[in-house]
């Protein structure tokens, strides 16, 4: 983050070399950091045995779940938040809301993966809110920013919504299922795939990660610096938001004894959010110089050190989360109160 800002501020022209290529409304080296990071980590998802993890028969509570609260409960949290907060910034609450509305599906694999998520899970819930977003994402903006946040409207096609899903999630996911079923087909009689190739490229998502972190922040150095009062206060929902849609769905993931790896998945992809999306919507309908474009901008900024900080929290946690959720599944399997009972012995 120091990294990016410093130039961002003291070299005036780092945004303009930074940002003269775009794809999809999102600059090329953000974009190229992106899809550098999603790859290795798509790589190690298990495609083979999904068909059979979808057959289990938790599979409807978990994708149940995850539509709840990544379609009616995280944005109109956003919203709410967005109001309380920034109730006489109608430009920024409608930045604000933009990013709730944008359903996660690039770095939470990389936070996933982190704090011990269910690679296979995560690439289930991404693959289906992606899907989703392609047809509710304009509609959903539309409600949540102009009716229910009384914001500025924007003219948001489908067509810009497909082209944001299909490159930052399309691409880097079938380059990774032609990876994995080609290599593993033609190398039969080992485990190389497993065993050389996924760990030589795996950490190098986390490089993709750092440098994505650096390209934004250099790109918005200068305005995060001039406009510092205004990001304090645009920060304050993003970061309440985060916290409590993470540990939220945790504590339900807890209470339906769903297992720690699941729950890991559930809960980052309900907290985080595609702000490649929220970003090139907010530029591509109100310009890159908008309060909109900026309030969208400072989401990732505040999304990554803060679910950082939840991936160390979760990690600390994992051990009594497994133990209690564990234990709680024995007390409650039926005969076992009986075969421990004094009566029964």
């Amino acid at each position: 983050m120091a990294l990016g800002i410093l130039p961002g501020y003291f070299v005036p022209s780092t945004r303009q070399v930074l940002d003269s290529s775009k794809l999809i409304g999102v600059s090329l080296p953000i974009a190229i950091g992106l899809l550098w990071m999603m790859y290795p980590i798509l790589c190690q998802v298990k495609y083979e045995s999904l068909p059979q993890l979808l057959k289990s028969k938790d599979t409807i509570k978990i994708l149940s779940l995850s539509m709840f609260m990544n379609w009616i409960v995280a944005p109109l949290f956003m919203t709410a938040l967005a109001w309380i907060t920034l109730f006489d910034q109608v430009e920024y609450r409608t930045g604000i809301i933009l990013v709730g509305v944008a359903r996660c599906i690039a770095m939470v694999l990389i936070w996933n993966r982190l704090a011990g998520g269910s690679p296979e899970w995560c690439a289930i819930l991404v693959a289906i809110n992606s899907i989703l977003q392609v047809f509710l994402f304009a509609p959903f903006s539309y409600f949540y920013t102009f009716i229910l946040g009384k914001g500025t409207v924007a003219d948001i096609s489908i067509e810009l919504v497909a082209k944001s899903v299909f490159v930052f999630l399309g691409i880097p996911l079938l380059a990774a299922v032609i990876t994995r079923f080609t290599i593993r087909n033609l190398l039969k009689k080992d485990n190389w795939y497993d065993t050389v190739f996924l760990r030589f490229i795996g950490p190098t998502s986390l490089l993709g990660l750092l440098f994505t972190i650096i390209v934004m922040f250099a790109l918005q150095g200068r305005r995060v610096i001039e406009n510092i009062g205004d990001v304090f206060r645009i920060s304050v929902p993003l970061i309440v938001y985060f916290m409590f849609i993470f540990f939220g769905t945790l504590f339900i993931c807890y209470k339906l004894k769903v297992p720690y790896d699941v729950a890991i998945s559930q809960s980052f992809t309900a907290s985080g959010n595609n702000f490649e999306l929220a970003i090139a919507v907010a530029i591509v309908a109100y310009g890159i110089d908008s309060k909109e474009a900026l309030a969208t901008v400072i989401g990732p900024l505040v999304e990554v050190p803060v679910l950082l900080l939840i991936v160390n929290i979760v990690v600390r946690m994992k051990g009594c989360y497994i133990k209690r959720v564990d234990n709680e599944k024995e007390a409650n399997t039926p005969g076992k109160n009986l075969q421990d009972s004094p009566a029964a012995a």
